[in-house]
């Protein structure tokens, strides 16, 4: 590390302020998040966003970001059908689809600003860094790690991979979600609307598993029994219950009450940083920094896997007994294949937050660390003293990091989880063309753009405390993930143009025995329908037509490409950025 920031540096109030962003050339894959990002961030733009982009200042060499497609991508559409994201997004449907939003893209371009900042941090820290590089298709791999990682288990999946899942539909035509990680309240629900006990029941096992599988084959009864009662009802059920209901909204409706806030809030306050220690090797900038993560489910384990696939090292807080989603099928060596994909290499330490002596610890060794991370429910870290103010007390220059579900962006928000945020914001006119139905896809697609961002708000907290010497509260949301994938689609609706794609767009192809997918607003052929996978590629590039195969069956990425085994035998995606 470096020794405490120059008076001059100490001025800045964002972690970029003073660097210059240059972008000239064609633009690249993701160049317009990655210019936007760096520009909220405090840098100056010069030009107009090229596939090239880098960043120039005083005390800091020129950096640049590259994003490439990969060796088989060549736009969205083929980085979608290469890396499993169709397979994945169309388990609900039967079928591969592909996901009208550029969800890989976007990955790509917050990872591409993450390796700036990391970057810039290990310049500040004395290691000659000059370029980050990304290709899409890695961020597409990243994206599905944890589905790859359970294709590639020792045993199977513990429910159904088949065709079916929310949202419901009212008889007055409202589409609504529900959500409950309680199976009393569950069955309470159901019950109140007359569902037969037995759907009940059967239903119970794929809902709650659908944040695994992607998909929720659930009794038709189910859906009959939404159907025979009005939104009202359906309404007071949830309430009666303690589940909790969300209407889909439509992207106009979200664009009307858009704020405009970036997808992470920033908040320095006074402190003192003595930076110290040898320079960290280029391929881990932060390499003798230490990641304090009290994280659950995917979206703060996410964060900080991406910051220790970057050098720093992760101490992970569990309950007693350990994280309960170690042991949750499929497993490989008796461990959960999908924990291992969030969590591998991470330490870990008990804690019991009820116990006010394990509190203490717990203040304790975030007195010792860089960044604190969690992402408890609202309200709960102020309720145990252990909110930003209580833990800066003792330690001013920490970086404390919340990754929440809203925040507090939006007045009587239903709980903020991953499918309701997808409601509550459009995601599913998103990411759905104007002939299949906008409902939210059941692959956790924010719950990983938000881990995404989450990291992004991290260094940027990090890179901010370094050049001022002070410790920052950084806050992001899967609201600020849902409002970054659905940009262009907001902006056509504030337009007035259509917000969705038309019809069939991004939708493989059948052929004889697979499927495959043709760059986006490439004319669908119908004279391969008959023919072999391979033979109707190899008719379609004679032709001049790209095209690739959609990957339908995820463990066939296992045996070729870039994905590994760590130590338990478990399917690892590497680390998606290229310093040099």
């Amino acid at each position: 590390m470096t020794p405490p920031a120059t008076p001059a540096i100490a001025q800045t109030s964002r972690p970029l302020d003073g660097l210059r962003l240059h972008a000239p050339g064609h633009p690249g894959p993701a160049h317009a998040l990655i210019a936007e990002h760096l520009r909220l961030l405090g840098a100056e733009g010069t030009g107009p966003s090229g596939e090239h982009i880098s960043l120039t200042g005083p005390g800091h060499g020129q950096l640049t970001a590259h994003v490439t497609w990969g060796e088989q991508a060549l736009d969205e559409a083929t980085a979608q059908a290469a890396t499993g994201i169709m397979a994945v997004h169309g388990r609900r449907d039967g079928s591969p689809r592909g996901l009208a939003a550029d969800y890989a893209a976007t990955a790509a371009g917050v990872l591409a600003v993450q390796g700036l900042l990391a970057g810039l941090l290990a310049q500040a820290r004395g290691t000659r860094v000059e370029s980050a590089e990304v290709s899409v298709e890695r961020a597409g791999l990243l994206a599905v790690s944890q589905y790859l990682a359970a294709a590639g288990a020792e045993e199977a999946e513990a429910a159904e991979i088949a065709p079916g899942g929310p949202p419901f539909t009212t008889s007055d035509g409202i589409v609504f979600e529900l959500e409950t990680l309680d199976a009393g309240a569950w069955a309470a629900f159901w019950r109140t609307l007359g569902a037969p006990p037995d759907a009940v029941r059967r239903g119970w096992h794929p809902f709650q598993f659908r944040y695994a599988t992607a998909c929720a084959p659930l009794p038709q009864a189910l859906h009959d029994s939404a159907r025979d009662h009005r939104w009202e009802r359906v309404r007071e059920a949830a309430r009666s219950s303690g589940t909790e209901v969300c209407a889909l909204r439509t992207l106009t409706e979200r664009a009307s009450e858009y704020d405009g806030a970036p997808p992470w809030k920033l908040t320095a306050h006074a402190a003192s940083y003595d930076g110290s220690g040898p320079p960290p090797p280029v391929d881990a900038p932060l390499a003798g920094l230490t990641v304090l993560e009290a994280g659950r489910r995917i979206q703060a384990p996410l964060t900080a896997h991406l910051l220790g696939l970057l050098g720093a090292d992760v101490v992970r807080v569990e309950p007693p007994g350990g994280d309960p989603l170690r042991g949750m099928p499929p497993a490989c060596s008796g461990v959960s294949a999908r924990w291992l994909a969030l969590n591998r290499g991470k330490k870990a330490v008990e804690v019991d937050i009820k116990s006010a002596a394990d509190r203490e610890r717990l203040r304790a060794m975030a007195a010792d660390a860089d960044v604190f991370l969690h992402n408890w429910a609202p309200g709960k870290a102020a309720a145990l003293g252990l909110d930003h103010e209580d833990l800066a007390a003792a330690h001013p220059a920490l970086v404390y990091a919340y990754t929440s579900g809203w925040a507090d962006r939006l007045t009587g928000a239903p709980m903020g989880t991953d499918f309701m945020v997808q409601a509550r914001t459009a995601v599913g006119e998103a990411v759905r063309p104007v002939d299949e139905q906008p409902v939210p896809s059941l692959m956790t697609l924010l719950d990983v753009l938000g881990g995404l961002l989450g990291a992004e708000a991290v260094l940027a907290g990090l890179l901010l405390r370094q050049r001022t010497g002070a410790g920052v509260r950084v806050d992001s949301s899967l609201l600020g993930a849902a409002d970054v994938l659905t940009a262009p689609a907001r902006s056509r609706a504030v337009q007035g143009l259509d917000p969705r794609r038309p019809a069939g767009f991004r939708r493989p192809v059948p052929t004889a025995d697979g499927w495959i997918a043709l760059p986006d607003h490439a004319a669908v052929p119908h004279d391969v329908r008959r023919l072999p996978t391979a033979q109707a590629l190899e008719r379609l590039h004679a032709r001049g037509t790209a095209a690739v195969p959609v990957v339908t069956d995820l463990a066939a990425l296992l045996s070729c490409g870039p994905i590994s085994r760590d130590a338990h035998g478990s399917p690892a995606v590497p680390a998606p950025w290229r310093f040099a």
